[in-house]
């Protein structure tokens, strides 16, 4: 089951063929490790023998944007985290290509939320180019509402996960067994017990299909746009970022009355800071519906909601947006 899903895995991202290797792992930031061991092993193989030392100064190259496992992996790999280089992005958190010069040192790309993607054919594009990454991180239990935990770490090159990790333990991978050894995986993982994540994936690929998952994530970010188009030109709504999300990712502040009439200055944003956790504080004690905020660099707090549950409807939408507003009223 794990060998025939990873090489369907590898034929949606536009691997010839299917060909390479993967496997199933912890979580996204496990199979994010797992990319920078390989792109390491690739180019300093001795590091897996001699260790660090061996090798030349090294450092990562990732978006400002990026997932914190990224900076998690420099640290325990030995890169150390004040070696993990932060790339400058764009208003829509894109890296700057002119940022790049001459710091390309492997294609990673990272695919855990933007994986299911690849399911849908209206929304595939927006994953152009990921056919030419060397390893993919694809999480099936995010976008495509697989339990947790359920991530597969996709390589391009067959055999340098088992290069990388392999340590040949005898009493257990023994070359002379009766059947087809290609199903002893285990060596090539960092892991020595692992759970069968595989299982509840294949089943629920089997009984949704392929088609399935496609109306699953279009229905997705269909209800993504239609928060976005409630409350774009909405009184008392602020969006993060200008034009359509891309994903199901939806940014955007709520303004009470009481801070609409100051004026945008640091009164203001100090105010506003605190009006995401608050009413989410509240949404939580009444117990009716549940949403993320963060800052992101200047950005004072603002909620992001997610939109990944098949079950949702417009009318949940609708009530969300109500209880924004009703919550936050006389704040």
């Amino acid at each position: 089951m794990e060998q025939l899903t990873l090489k369907k895995m590898r034929e949606m991202i536009g691997w010839p063929n299917g060909e390479g290797d993967g496997l199933f792992s912890p979580g996204g930031a496990i199979s994010n490790m797992y990319s920078v061991m390989i792109a390491r092993y690739k180019y300093f193989p001795e590091v897996k023998t001699k260790g660090m030392s061996a090798a030349p100064r090294l450092v990562l190259f990732t978006s400002e944007h990026s997932h914190y496992s990224i900076k998690k992996a420099g640290a325990a790999l030995g890169f150390g985290s004040e070696n993990v280089i932060l790339l400058s992005t764009d208003e829509r958190g894109r890296v700057i290509p002119s940022d790049l010069e001459a710091k390309i040192l492997d294609a990673k790309q990272k695919g855990a939320w933007g994986g299911g993607l690849l399911m849908s054919r209206k929304h595939r594009h927006k994953l152009s180019g990921v056919e030419r990454a060397n390893s993919v991180t694809w999480n099936p239990h995010k976008m495509m509402g697989v339990p947790l935990q359920c991530s597969a770490i996709l390589v391009r090159e067959k055999g340098i996960l088992g290069g990388c990790n392999s340590m040949c333990a005898g009493y257990l991978f023994q070359p002379d067994k009766q059947y087809d050894v290609n199903y002893d995986t285990g060596d090539k993982a960092i892991q020595c017990g692992r759970h069968v994540d595989i299982f509840k994936f294949w089943l629920m690929w089997k009984a949704k299909g392929t088609i399935g998952f496609e109306q699953h994530i279009d229905r997705c970010l269909d209800l993504s746009q239609y928060l976005y188009n409630k409350i774009k030109d909405r009184e008392g709504y602020l969006m993060v970022f200008d034009g359509v999300p891309q994903h199901t990712n939806v940014c955007f502040w709520y303004l009470p009355p009481s801070l609409r009439g100051l004026p945008d200055g640091e009164e203001r944003r100090e105010k506003l800071h605190r009006v995401a956790p608050k009413i989410k504080a509240m949404m939580m004690e009444s117990g009716t519906t549940m949403v993320g905020y963060q800052p992101q660099g200047k950005n004072v707090n603002f909620f992001r909601m997610v939109v990944s549950n098949l079950a949702a409807t417009q009318s949940d939408i609708d009530f969300l947006i109500d209880e924004i507003e009703r919550l936050g009223q006389d704040l």
